[in-house]
């Protein structure tokens, strides 16, 4: 464990001088990425002597300052701030509802869509002439945020308001894989019929919601995208705020469209450690690994993780090159093959089915075949294959909806 202290000391003083040098990078070119949060001089005109609502979170952020606070300093009247999965300011554990609550540092209510209702109301939106939607997504269709998305469009679709999105490059931009969800295997971590990555931002994801019907009673939103500037999808872009709690550092991100699915087995992501979602194991692999590590409760990142207090062996995937997935444009599926054939007993390996939704595989992959084909010790190329024709249906469809190349 405390080579595994020490490692993420190291990670997390690397990630914070990356993301220095991004900066200092795009100030010096002419073709910065630009978010659509730092360019107000394309909206605030929209905004001023209007009642605005924001569905904000911690990355919701104009340089290092937050936008609710950049835009209150503006003149903007911020009336209130919905906070999703994690909260407003982000210090909600993974799943944890969440209450309504005043900010302290501005006064402002701030109504949750993570505890008794996901969707603002007629209440919450009486008052509100315009919406503002501006959270970091990474792409996943089990990555929480574009369900608050859809479920903030229905609401101002409902309400006749218009939804203003800021739109933020999608770090996993570059990655299109995975089964088309099954419907019928629709829960909170899967409501749309879209691959495990998605290959979206927030803005083009919104255009398909509204495109494909998503919306309940043929709903249409009225969107206002303020478009990301010299982005294209398959640029490397180092997120300035971590997302969300459990990826806390660019390696996790970009390896979570792959680890995220081990939440379907035993084996630890590595919740309850600092480094969550770059290392995978479990106690009964000892013998096999000879990396450990040990889950602990983290208040504010997992309080109760699997296997906590038990020292895990397994794969270090802290230094993986993350160029290799890049090049290869897939998810990593040898992870989950190598650890199921090294897993003494195999039959408790998709065993967590305390939970219908995480902590189940068949919701984490969308599709039922999936855990068959891992016992079956179908390899990795098969089990892409059974993702045709479904994949490029969707990367067709999803062309009718893209902002970037």
């Amino acid at each position: 464990m405390k080579k595994l202290q020490i490692l993420f000391l190291f990670l997390s003083v690397s990630a914070i001088v990356g993301f220095k040098c991004t900066k200092k990078t795009y100030k010096n070119s002419e073709n910065k990425i630009v978010t659509g949060a730092e360019q107000t001089e394309k909206y605030l005109n929209l905004l001023k002597g209007k009642r605005v609502g924001v569905l904000a979170n911690p990355t919701t952020v104009i340089g290092k300052s937050h936008l609710v606070d950049s835009l209150q300093k503006l003149g903007i009247n911020i009336g209130k701030v919905f906070g999703p999965e994690h909260g407003f300011r982000g210090n909600a554990s993974n799943g944890a509802k969440v209450n309504d609550e005043v900010d302290e540092a501005t006064g402002i209510k701030i109504i949750s869509l993570y505890g008794k209702k996901r969707k603002p109301t007629p209440e919450d939106l009486a008052d509100v002439d315009i919406m503002i939607f501006d959270i970091q997504d990474v792409g996943c269709r089990f990555y929480t945020y574009i369900n608050v998305l859809r479920d903030v469009m229905e609401s101002c679709a409902e309400n006749q308001k218009t939804l203003l999105i800021l739109d933020r490059p999608n770090p996993n931009g570059y990655l299109i894989d995975g089964p088309i969800m099954d419907m019928r295997l629709k829960s909170g971590i899967g409501q749309f019929p879209i691959p495990i990555a998605h290959g979206m931002t927030i803005g083009e994801f919104a255009q398909m919601i509204n495109g494909e019907g998503w919306l309940p009673n043929n709903l249409q939103c009225s969107l206002n995208i303020i478009k990301v500037l010299n982005y294209k999808h398959d640029m490397e872009y180092t997120l300035p705020v971590k997302p969300s709690p459990n990826l806390n550092t660019q390696q996790s991100v970009m390896l979570y469209p792959t680890i995220c699915m081990f939440e379907g087995t035993i084996i630890s992501q590595g919740r309850g450690t600092y480094v969550p979602f770059t290392v995978l194991g479990s106690p009964l692999l000892k013998g096999k690994y000879e990396f450990t590590f040990k889950p602990e409760s983290i208040k504010g990142m997992s309080e109760s993780p699997l296997h906590i207090n038990e020292t895990c062996y397994g794969l270090d995937l802290m230094q993986y090159d993350i160029e290799k997935l890049r090049k290869s444009k897939r998810l990593n599926l040898q992870w989950m093959i190598d650890l199921y054939k090294a897993y003494p007993q195999k039959d408790k390996f998709f065993d967590r089915t305390q939970s219908k939704q995480m902590g189940n595989i068949d919701y984490l992959a969308g599709v039922y075949e999936f855990r068959k084909q891992i016992e079956e010790g179908k390899n990795a190329e098969e089990i892409q294959k059974s993702w045709e024709p479904g994949l490029s249906e969707y990367k067709k469809m999803r062309m009718k909806y893209v902002l970037y190349e």
